[in-house]
C-alpha cells in the first residue's frame, strides 16, 4: 500500500477509533465509579451513625482504600474522555464541543479535589501522634463529617457535569455521524444529575424523596452512548462531511 493510501486510510479509520476509544473509557467509569458508591461508601457508611462509620473503616481499609482509588481512575478517565469528545463533536459546532470540554473537566477537577476529604478518616482513625488532643468521639464525628463533605463536593462535582451532558446531547442532536436519538436521551440525564444536584444542595429533604430515581434516566441515557461508541463507533463518510475534510 502506498503511503498516500496509508494515511487515507489512517484519516479514515480514526474518527472511528477515537469513539471506541471513548466508548471504553466510559466502560471503565461505569466500572469504577459505581464501585466506589454503591459496594464502599454504601457498604461502610452508616447514615448519623459516626461510631459504626469508623469501625466499619477501620475493619475494612484496604477496600475504602480501593474505593477511594476506583474513583479516582474514573476522573482520569473522565479528563480523557473530554479531550476525546470535543475531537469527535467539534463537526458540530467547534465552540459548543469546547465548552463541553471544560464544563467535564471542571467536574473531574472538583471530585477529584473532593477526594482529599474521603480519604482523610483514614489519618483521624489511625491515631496520629498529631490528633492527641481529640477524644475517639470527636475524631468519629470529624470522620463522617468529611465523608459528607466528599458527598457535597460529589454534588458541586455533578452540576458541571450535568450541564457538560446537555451539551453533548446538543452535539449529538447537531451531528450527522451519531444516532439523534441520543441526542435528547443525553440532555435529559444532564437534567437529571443537575436536579439530583440542585436538590441536594437547596432541598435535602426533596431530594431523599427522588434518589436513586432521578438519576435511572441517566444511567440508561450514558449506558446507549457507551454501547454505540463501543459497538458501531462513528460514521466515517458523515464525520468527515460535517467536519470538511
Amino acid at each position: 500500500m502506498s503511503t498516500t493510501g496509508m494515511k487515507q486510510k489512517s484519516a479514515e479509520t480514526s474518527p472511528r477509533l477515537r469513539a471506541r476509544i471513548a466508548g471504553l473509557l466510559y466502560l471503565v467509569i461505569t466500572v469504577a465509579a459505581p464501585f466506589g458508591e454503591l459496594f464502599v461508601r454504601a457498604k461502610l457508611v452508616v447514615r448519623d451513625d459516626a461510631a459504626a462509620t469508623a469501625t466499619n473503616i477501620l475493619a475494612n481499609q484496604s477496600l475504602y482504600r480501593l474505593g477511594g482509588v476506583a474513583d479516582l481512575v474514573a476522573f482520569a478517565c473522565d479528563v480523557a474522555l473530554a479531550v476525546l469528545f470535543y475531537e469527535l463533536l467539534k463537526p458540530a459546532s467547534r465552540s459548543v464541543s469546547l465548552l463541553a470540554a471544560f464544563f467535564r473537566l471542571m467536574h473531574a477537577a472538583v471530585v477529584s479535589v473532593a477526594t482529599l476529604t474521603y480519604f482523610a478518616p483514614l489519618l483521624f482513625l489511625r491515631g496520629s501522634r498529631h490528633l492527641n488532643g481529640f477524644s475517639a468521639e470527636q475524631l468519629q464525628g470529624l470522620t463522617l463529617v468529611c465523608i459528607r463533605l466528599h458527598g457535597q463536593g460529589y454534588n458541586i462535582g455533578l452540576l458541571f457535569f450535568g450541564i457538560h451532558c446537555v451539551l453533548l446531547g446538543y452535539l449529538i442532536f447537531r451531528s450527522t455521524f451519531l444516532p439523534r436519538i441520543l441526542g435528547p436521551l443525553m440532555a435529559l440525564a444532564g437534567l437529571c444529575y443537575l436536579t439530583n444536584s440542585l436538590a441536594s444542595l437547596l432541598a435535602p429533604a426533596f431530594k431523599a424523596v427522588i434518589y436513586p430515581y432521578i438519576l435511572m434516566p441517566a444511567g440508561i441515557a450514558e449506558l446507549s452512548l457507551m454501547l454505540w461508541l463501543i459497538v458501531v463507533g462513528v460514521n466515517v463518510q458523515r464525520w468527515k462531511e460535517q467536519e470538511g475534510v
